[in-house]
């Protein structure tokens, strides 16, 4: 084969550094043309620029390679060098390592050093007379070790399953090398390739590597995966001298890792593999730890605000009860403070609640690799989410067939099929999108009424094909491809029956027409056709030239567009009508993004392309996006900064997307969301796989992960705001007691049996009105909730000091265990019945009912603690049976608590317009 010999002057650059390592610097580094190579380095950037300004036989050269390939001694030399062709990507940590990160948890860690805690007080300095006491360490660490056990198991189950999913499409790829001086080409593993290899394209491969084509026939690459693009884009062998090469993505001579050969055959030279890929880029970017997420900023400010109120009440209660008893006393007590005010089964109840959201998405065919996920989807105020695939059907479909004037023309669609169904060569996406619309009826009635001639095959340069066919008495030239160069071969224009001639002014005229469509997002091609008249004798052989498409006439237009699927416009009005701002980022370019976008609902306003984002800060770029609904022509640093940007904006993100470009942006946002299908760096880099690419089911997610977060504040909540009470209670009594107010282990029991009925709060109904809009972690509505309705407890709490020390006169040390026993009822039941007031902001029991788990959970509690002090276990603990006269005050002080806690509600969700 026969190169072109001009730009032999760049040959003489070495292969060093034509194929630098990924970390090599180069002495003149060339930045792209604006968007182009972000991310690369400045190696990778001048060898891709090169690669494509160079002419063929010169990049051969730079490659130190031939057309005949690499002989098995550079073969080894550039495998040492440079490695396999692997892409460097987060391995999962081994299942022990795995369960150890599940103990760094905020919350976790303080009841482990509670735990450290207890071991002092209750066995290292035990009353020896006594004995050590276990008893509070292993309560504490039982809930912890089953958090951790709940949480590993999920979590590792889900990454089980989604690595099941991971496949390559192709692992081999044909290779020609120089085996004892003579070329051979076989089927190789893709890790075996390096570069300078010489690799032979068909149909249906994938590219292994960053390639340089050097023979291309008919060749047409999906690149959709890297540009967002549905259409296939065209490949040529021809140097890119002399123009402005605006992404290299972009370049006609180059194809890329992961893409695939749709149509045609080729040559190439690797002129990048593994990390030093385009491909390999995007995925190094994406090693490492993870940004953190709403989630772990959320929880991480709640379990803070707990903390400040700790180190604030313990030792002030320590340092009360030591200057008012003895000190030893006040540590045991301000420990079992310490573990009143923390919310033990936290971590447990958040990964129940998580653990039933990953099961019940599971079942609408959702897989949850992250648990927290689910949390941040309820949370997302913003959907971002790539056009190709996801909004939609991510395949070609003729939209308009059109005839001269612009209207719908069966016979400009006839035409059309008659040129894709003869044609010999691999059809493409275009062809069958026309054969698709004529159907089998009209194809049918083509095959009985035509047989075929001849045909003059599509080529780069003419941008068009033709077939000749013929019905017995004339042969018909019909011609297929670019507008331009279809319209440049005509004289004359197809009105119904009649021809018309072609002038200036009506070629104008089709050009506005052409570019209306255009205007609409839609890929437009021409028809045109030619009769001739006069067949040779049956028999004959005619053979048909290129010289014979000329003077033809113009039938109409093709136009196909990647269709918007069914379920998107309904899918993003709810997503939309519960709170949710969908965003559309895209590679593709603007027009076709605006059409998908109008077509599926979206309000497009003013789109915002690439180049100009470029030169904006994150903060220019969050006021940005707040107000445009479509990014398209973004490069995928680009797409991961405008993720980026709108969650320093103050914003919740998720981004859906599948393909290589989409990988940045997917491990930016908060949650990320792909497909099955996706390519394996997406899913990777994706939090919850989808096993249908739908919206619809995105919806659903949303809608659990809020039911998740409510039913999760709710434990936090009630629980936070009423330990706070309980601790407020105990710094009056004792400030004012010559005893503490309740037995430290008693305390202990209390927490334990109510979190255990606060697990089943992940089955708790939860009000409609609270699902419709995004919910997030707030620290400072947890403050205002904890010291407004907290208290109240504590009013309460007062009244049975009085009236046990008053009342029932228990007032001094030897009567102490019937004044503890007095408030455990009341503080117990009055903390379990108070959850039914304060899960919804509705009346409770009339306009909103708990779940029958939860009623029953809650009943068996202020059950339980009526009888402790009346059984043998209760009295072991410390406690002793109370006088019945008891039980009336008991009845009034709950009744009054239940008002006063309704009134405050309703006057904090009045102030606030929040609730839980």
């Amino acid at each position: 084969m026969r190169f072109p010999t001009s730009g032999f002057d760049e040959a003489t650059t070495s292969f060093e550094a034509a194929t630098p390592p990924p970390t090599r610097p180069t002495r003149n580094p060339r930045r792209f043309t604006e968007t182009a190579g972000k991310g690369l380095s400045a190696a990778q950037q001048e060898l891709l620029l090169l690669a494509t300004h160079r002419e063929a036989e010169a990049t051969i050269l730079a490659q130190q390679s031939t057309l005949n390939g690499l002989t098995p001694d550079q073969v080894r030399e550039r495998t040492d060098r440079f490695g396999a062709n692997e892409i460097g990507r987060d391995k999962p940590a081994p299942a022990i390592v795995q369960f150890l990160k599940t103990f760094l948890n905020p919350f976790i860690l303080i009841l482990l050093f509670l735990v450290g805690v207890m071991w002092v007080t209750d066995v290292w300095m035990a009353d020896p007379a006594d004995g050590p006491d276990y008893t509070g360490m292993i309560t504490v660490s039982i809930m912890v070790l089953v958090s951790a056990v709940l949480r590993f198991w999920q979590e590792y189950r889900s990454a089980k399953s989604a690595q099941k999913l991971s496949a390559m499409v192709r692992t081999t790829t044909a290779v020609t090398r120089l085996v004892d001086g003579t070329a051979v080409t076989r089927e190789l593993p893709i890790t075996d390739v390096v570069p300078g290899d010489v690799l032979q394209f068909a149909a249906g491969d994938m590219l292994p590597a960053d390639v340089r084509f050097l023979r291309t026939k008919d060749l047409q690459l999906n690149q959709a995966m890297l540009t967002g693009e549905a259409l296939p884009a065209e490949k040529t062998i021809e140097a890119a001298r002399k123009v402005q090469i605006a992404d290299i993505l972009d370049a006609p001579n180059l194809g890329f890792m992961g893409t695939s050969v749709v149509s045609g055959s080729g040559t190439a030279i690797v002129i990048g593999t593994g990390d030093n890929s385009y491909f390999g880029t995007m995925a190094r970017t994406l090693v490492g730890a993870r940004p953190e997420t709403a989630f772990d900023v959320g929880i991480r400010r709640v379990s803070f605000t707990l903390i400040r109120f700790m180190l604030i009440m313990v030792p002030v209660v320590f340092i009360i009860n030591g200057l008012t008893k003895d000190w030893t006393t006040a540590l045991l007590f301000g420990v079992t403070t310490a573990v009143g005010l923390t919310p033990e089964m936290l971590p447990l109840i958040v990964t129940a609640n998580l653990a039933k959201g990953a099961q019940h998405m599971a079942k609408h065919k959702v897989i949850v690799k992250r648990l927290n996920s689910i949390q941040n989807l309820g949370a997302m105020d913003i959907l971002a989410t790539d056009k190709t695939g996801t909004l939609t059907e991510d395949r070609i479909v003729l939209e308009r067939h059109l005839d001269v004037d612009g209207r719908s023309s069966e016979s400009t669609l006839g035409y059309g099929a008659i040129n894709a169904h003869f044609q010999t060569g691999l059809r493409n996406l275009l062809d069958g999108a026309v054969l698709t619309a004529a159907g089998e009826d009209e194809l049918d009635r083509i095959t009985a009424e035509y047989t075929y001639v001849d045909e003059m095959p599509f080529d780069f340069v003419r941008r068009r094909m033709s077939v000749v066919v013929g019905d017995g008495f004339t042969h018909t030239i019909i011609t297929k491809g670019a507008v331009e160069e279809v319209m440049g071969l005509c004289t004359t224009e197809l009105h119904g029956m009649e021809q018309r001639p072609l002038s200036a002014m009506r070629l104008m005229e089709l050009e506005d027409l052409v570019a209306e469509q255009n205007a609409l997002g839609l890929r437009v091609l021409a028809v045109a056709i030619k009769t001739i008249d006069e067949v040779g004798p049956e028999g004959d052989e005619t053979e048909y030239t290129l010289a014979d498409e000329q003077n033809m006439t113009l039938v109409g237009f093709l136009a196909f567009l990647d269709p918007p699927k069914a379920s998107a416009a309904e899918a993003i009005r709810q997503i939309q009508t519960h709170g949710t701002t969908v965003k559309v980022i895209t590679g593709d370019n603007a027009l076709v993004a605006a059409t998908v976008g109008r077509e599926v609902g979206l309000d497009v306003g003013t789109i915002v392309t690439g180049p100009e984002i470029e030169n904006l800060t994150l903060v220019e770029l969050g006021e940005l996006a707040e107000t445009t609904t479509i990014f398209a022509k973004i490069t995928p640093t680009q797409k991961a900064r405008i993720v980026e940007a709108m969650r320093t904006h103050g914003h919740t993100v998720g981004f859906m997307g599948d393909g290589i470009n989409d990988a940045p942006a997917l491990r930016t946002a908060d949650v990320g969301i792909s497909v099955d299908t996706a390519v394996d760096i997406a899913k990777e880099s994706a939090d919850i796989i989808l096993l249908e690419k739908d919206l619809t089911v995105l919806e659903q997610g949303m809608i659990e992960g809020r039911r998740t977060f409510i039913n999760t504040m709710k434990y936090i909540s009630m629980t936070a705001s009423s330990n706070f009470g309980n601790m407020f209670s105990v710094l009056v009594a004792s400030a004012l007691l010559p005893f503490i107010p309740m037995i430290p282990i008693v305390v202990l029991v209390q927490n334990l049996t109510y979190d255990l009925s606060m697990l089943t709060l992940p089955w708790d109904k939860v009000d409609p009105e609270d699902l419709k809009k995004p919910r997030a972690w707030e620290s400072k509505s947890l403050s205002r909730f904890m010291i407004r309705i907290g208290p109240l407890s504590s009013i309460f709490d007062i009244t049975t000091f009085a009236l046990m020390w008053f009342v029932f006169a228990a007032n001094t040390p030897e009567h102490a265990a019937l004044f503890q026993s007095g408030w455990f009822i009341e503080s117990i039941i009055s903390q379990t019945l108070i959850v039914h007031l304060l899960r919804t902001r509705k009346l409770p029991f009339i306009q909103s009912r708990a779940s029958l788990s939860v009623l029953l959970a809650t009943g068996a509690v202020c059950v339980f603690g009526l009888v402790l002090p009346f059984i043998g276990w209760g009295q072991s603990l410390g406690l002793v049976p109370l006088p019945w006269t008891y039980f009336p005050w008991l009845i009034a002080t709950l009744a009054a608590y239940c008002v006063v806690v309704q009134l405050a509600k309703r006057r904090f969700i009045r102030r606030f317009n929040s609730w839980i």
